[in-house]
């Protein structure tokens, strides 16, 4: 039996995706989680303090190392440092002694540990405990890799990447229109709003041009944008999709001539992997994990928040067909050698097996 106990959120597609492709490996896969679903692969999922309150992470700890105890699995792994991380690693401490694996999702590093004030030592604090006791810790972009080791950890640190189906994820037959696709959520970190003014502005640069803009993602901004739109008079020009499946997802890539991901903060984002995939350009905040995939000398890293410097990147793709198609080539070709999901679920089952260590079987 090779048995891996995953603190992590069960509803989140991430986590399902990950339990997946290790169960289609032969693994045991067991999640303990605060927001059950249902997990494609997992032998159990296993409600802890369901909710979300804050107290709630600190009160489960003694259940949580129950649970660890019951299972009797050969790994820990805990997704998301600054919450299932904890979980992970209060069960490694008096639960079995078997190695702790650990995996950033982004703002548990790159925001989080960072905000003024107490709270911000206080989170430092928390995540530098948390990772010093992991054997392994992954993360999806060489940025966070990098504040991970500020932490003074002496785990491997690897790259691993959620990835793209690249299978799934390729180029169709574009529309003849100029169409656009936003596959982040509408919530404040991804800056839909700015992208909502850039549109604004390309419409009144080429007001004969025909163009759409599917924002797919949904979330909390959804009457704010909406009424922002109404208020740019772009009418049927944008589209508020929402939250869609795979299929749907993939249905607007293969018509879509571009796509756009201008967060604030960012690790490597599954939606950019996914639109190059599909080889389309992208339009992407100028962060360092966006810079690991889209080429600097393009134009097409752009400061977050700045509507103007979209509004120019997004012209450009439309008046030069050329140069998006060329890109489009190039993302194709680099998310089918770098970032096939395949390959990195891979790679993550070997190092699982190369941490040697077993727990004792269950009774």
């Amino acid at each position: 039996m090779k048995r891996i106990l995953f603190f992590a959120d069960a509803s989140s597609i991430h986590t399902q995706r990950w339990v997946r492709e290790l169960a289609v490996r032969g693994f045991d896969c067991v999640v303990a989680t605060r927001r059950p679903a249902d997990v494609p692969g997992a032998s159990e999922v296993i409600a802890v303090s369901p909710g979300a309150d804050a107290a709630g992470w600190l009160l489960a700890l003694p259940e949580v190392q129950r649970v660890a105890r019951r299972a009797a699995p050969q790994w820990l792994h805990g997704h998301y440092v600054t919450s299932y991380g904890l979980w992970a690693a209060a069960a490694s401490l008096l639960g079995p002694p078997v190695p702790l694996v650990l995996t950033a999702w982004g703002s548990d590093i790159l925001v989080t540990p960072r905000a003024s004030g107490w709270r911000g030592g206080a989170m430092s604090a928390l995540v530098g405990w948390t990772l010093r006791r992991a054997a392994l810790i992954t993360a999806d972009s060489q940025d966070m890799l990098a504040a991970i080791r500020g932490y003074g950890v002496k785990a491997r640190c690897e790259e691993i990447l959620w990835g793209a189906d690249t299978e799934r994820f390729r180029p169709g037959l574009p529309s003849a229109v100029f169409e656009v696709a936003s596959l982040r959520a509408w919530e404040p970190n991804y800056n839909i709003d700015t992208l909502l003014r850039a549109w604004a502005r390309l419409r009144n640069a080429r007001p004969g041009t025909d163009a759409v803009l599917h924002l797919l993602g949904g979330g909390v901004e959804a009457a704010s944008l909406q009424a922002l739109a109404r208020e740019l008079k772009l009418g049927e020009s944008v589209r508020f999709t929402g939250r869609v499946d795979d299929a749907a997802m993939v249905k607007t890539l293969q018509r879509a001539r571009a796509s756009v991901s201008v967060p604030s903060s960012d690790a490597t984002s599954v939606s950019v992997l996914e639109a190059l995939a599909c080889g389309l350009p992208v339009v992407a905040s100028d962060l360092p994990a966006n810079r690991q995939w889209i080429d600097a000398a393009s134009g097409l890293l752009v400061p977050p928040r700045d509507e103007a410097a979209l509004a120019d990147a997004l012209l450009r793709l439309a008046d030069e067909p050329a140069f998006a198609e060329q890109q489009g080539r190039r993302n194709r070709e680099v998310a089918v050698q770098r970032a096939s999901r395949r390959t990195h679920m891979e790679r993550m089952a070997v190092l699982y097996d190369s941490l040697r260590l077993r727990a004792p079987e269950p009774a």
